[in-house]
């Protein structure tokens, strides 16, 4: 029995692979549009970006700061995106950038306190709005999302050793 996807359309069920294949479609397609709407209030509410947003929340849960090199690892982005973020955060007074007394090369960017305060209220308004995002996910759905959601992660990290 042949499960291309054009069979599907007449009736033969799907084989695994393929639902799994229609799953990772159907993530990519959620998050997107969860990112989209974030993006949307982010720019409409705060004239701000998500990348900055990430940028500033990832300072915010390492108050010591981060090497530029950390962040981009942490964000999943290159130096120079990262980079890119960092001197517009700098120009509005939201991050600073400290130099290693040990090497002068390496970088460490903290939230000011201004930074600090911003990032807070901004974050309790984004956690608001993807709150208003989910609204429809019961406790019981939330619990068995993030644990399937952590096998596949699980599954994923162990494949890649």
């Amino acid at each position: 029995m042949d499960h291309t996807p054009e069979n599907e359309a007449h009736g033969d069920e799907p084989t695994l692979a393929v639902r799994r294949l229609k799953l990772w479609i159907r993530m990519l397609g959620v998050t997107r549009q969860v990112e989209n709407e974030l993006r949307e209030f982010l720019r409409v509410s705060h004239n701000t970006t998500l990348p900055r947003f990430d940028v500033m929340a990832a300072l915010h849960r390492r108050r010591d700061g981060l090497t530029m090199t950390e962040l981009s690892r942490t964000l999943l982005i290159s130096n120079g995106n990262a980079t890119t973020v960092v001197n517009r955060l700098v120009k509005d007074g939201l991050v600073t950038r400290i130099l290693s007394d040990e090497d002068r090369r390496r970088i460490t960017v903290r939230l000011t306190p201004k930074g600090l305060t911003i990032f807070e209220a901004l974050a309790a308004e984004h956690r608001d709005v993807v709150d208003d995002l989910f609204a429809e996910m019961t406790e019981a759905d939330l619990d068995a999302l993030k644990n399937v959601l952590r096998r596949l992660r699980n599954s994923l990290s162990d494949a890649r050793g």
